[in-house]
């Protein structure tokens, strides 16, 4: 996942020497921001804030307490490098919430590893399940507001398993996490390529996954995640119930039911400029439409077009 890091400085003394330590890494982009820039630097939420304290006009704290006032950067990690030598000023930009301040001259090995581990724990806290190490919901609803507060146009792909609960109480949750595994990896393995660096796969937790994508062919994408999907599914069962097609469970009058393998739904959004007012909304015809795709046997995905002017 690509990681944009905006740099506040009005002279853009640390930029050139960011992108020349991190050249070779390709996931990192950095962007310099001017003072009188912050507001629209906060809306596109980046994944971290550097703030050259000796080179803005507005007082470094001002602008730190603008960051974290800020409801979508309350998380987002800041490093404030500074030439103060004065220990009680250095103590004031912490109190901000400030995740670290870096003494001038600039040791440049220091910044790298510091922005790296920084940027590491950031990705380990955000992260909802240890079992797929995707993002949760806090970055996937950052990354829709993102989008939509620049007026982009994109698709977003609600994925649901079926009869997994099923699944889980005949063959145990050890076998359900390795499908909850498989799913992540088959998504990421559809959605993510280096043409699509925008692309986006959050885990909003059991076995419920969301892709946020750019491209119009998401009717292909779908298609290869089912034909990829349901080809891995067979792994996880046993020759005879992969024989028969669906495993024999007792519901709660002990009669025995057969339920079919566990399948794949996708239920697809198309978001426009005009369209939608706030994310809940999104979310909202995701699940109606998503219903719509689970109403099919086996694995199917439904859309909710955008409306035709």
């Amino acid at each position: 996942m690509k990681r944009e890091i905006y740099i506040i400085d009005d002279e853009n003394d640390i930029i050139f020497n960011l992108k020349k330590l991190f050249a070779k890494e390709k996931d990192y982009i950095f962007k310099s921001v001017r003072t009188e820039q912050i507001d629209e630097a906060l809306n596109n939420i980046p994944s971290l804030i550097i703030i050259n304290e000796d080179s803005i006009e507005r007082k470094v704290i001002d602008v730190c307490q603008k960051i974290r006032g800020n409801e979508d950067n309350s998380i987002t990690p800041i490093i404030v490098t500074t030439a103060s030598e004065n220990k009680r000023h250095r103590l004031n930009i912490l109190k901000t919430q400030v995740e670290f301040i870096i003494r001038k001259p600039i040791d440049s090995e220091y910044l790298y590893y510091t922005i790296k581990n920084l940027l590491r724990l950031m990705d380990t806290n955000r992260r909802i399940s240890p079992l797929t190490g995707l993002p949760g919901n806090v970055q996937i609803q950052a990354e829709m507001k993102k989008r939509m507060l620049k007026k982009e146009e994109f698709s977003v792909l609600y994925f649901d398993l079926d009869n997994f609960k099923a699944y889980n109480d005949t063959y145990g949750f050890l076998a359900g996490d390795e499908i909850i595994r498989q799913t992540a990896k088959t998504i990421l393995n559809n959605i993510n390529n280096e043409e699509t660096i925008h692309n986006f796969v959050g885990h909003i937790g059991g076995d419920d996954f969301v892709a946020i994508i750019n491209e119009i062919e998401y009717e292909e994408i779908c298609q290869s995640i089912i034909l990829e999907f349901d080809k891995e599914i067979q792994e996880y069962y046993t020759a005879e119930d992969k024989k028969r097609g669906y495993i024999k469970v007792p519901n709660r009058k002990g009669v025995i039911e057969e339920i079919p393998l566990v399948s794949i739904s996708i239920g697809i959004v198309e978001v426009d400029k005009n369209r939608f007012n706030n994310v809940l909304e999104i979310g909202e015809v995701g699940a109606q439409v998503k219903h719509l795709a689970k109403v099919i046997q086996g694995s199917a995905y439904a859309i909710n077009r955008r409306k035709q002017n």
